[in-house]
């Protein structure tokens, strides 16, 4: 019986080595394709873009982060409104070995007021922000929240926001990472109602965008 389960066992971590992925790491500032090293996924990945697109004070910045993503992560569309300027992302998969997951378009979020007020405001140097200014949230943006993000390694820096959001980013769960000599550990809260927060978390590859934005 021993020998029986010892056999069975090893079955089945190769079956579970068989069904993972490999998948290409990398981050792009520039273009929407980047380059990066092929990293080993676990059982239930897939290889996964990220890309967002933000528009604060008249300019304009795009990220793309490519990598090992939970299947739950795919399809994922949102944006968030945020102090003089909003924010959209869009999440895409694929299932073969290295593939690169075709970006599809940002989403639409709508522009008329839908009646919640959030908090609005924007720290470059900590993790918490808050002030009596307001922001009036739009579209299918019904959620009030406060991002924090702490990023380590070759840049250090701490950034906190508040604004509207939608469900769809709200329901993303906790996410870290570590690319390219940094890691990033994002915090997100949201509430349906205005003025006050309750914790989930965000993806790392909007931390990556916030980062960016504000310190280069």
């Amino acid at each position: 019986m021993t020998s029986l389960t010892g056999i069975l066992s090893l079955l089945s971590a190769l079956i579970a080595t068989s069904d993972a992925l490999s998948c290409t790491q990398c981050m792009s500032v520039s273009s929407s394709s980047c380059s990066g090293p092929s990293v080993s996924c676990s059982p239930g990945h897939q290889c996964g873009s990220a890309y967002t697109k933000t528009s604060v004070a008249g300019q304009t910045s795009e990220v793309l982060v490519r990598g090992c993503v939970p299947s739950s992560e795919c399809d994922v569309r949102g944006g968030m409104n945020i102090q003089y300027g909003q924010i959209k992302m869009v999440t895409s998969c694929c299932n073969s070995d290295n593939c690169a997951p075709t970006i599809p378009s940002l989403p639409s979020t709508g522009s008329n007021p839908n009646g919640l007020v959030c908090r609005s405001c924007m720290s470059a140097d900590s993790t918490w922000c808050y002030t009596p200014d307001t922001i009036e949230c739009t579209g299918d943006m019904d959620r009030c929240f406060l991002m924090t993000t702490k990023t380590t390694g070759s840049v250090s820096s701490s950034v906190a926001i508040r604004g509207c959001t939608t469900k769809s980013i709200c329901e993303r769960g906790s996410r870290s990472s570590k690319i390219e000599g940094l890691s990033s550990e994002v915090k997100f809260t949201c509430t349906s109602g205005g003025m006050s927060v309750h914790g989930v978390i965000l993806t790392p590859a909007i931390a990556c965008l916030l980062m960016l934005k504000l310190f280069f």
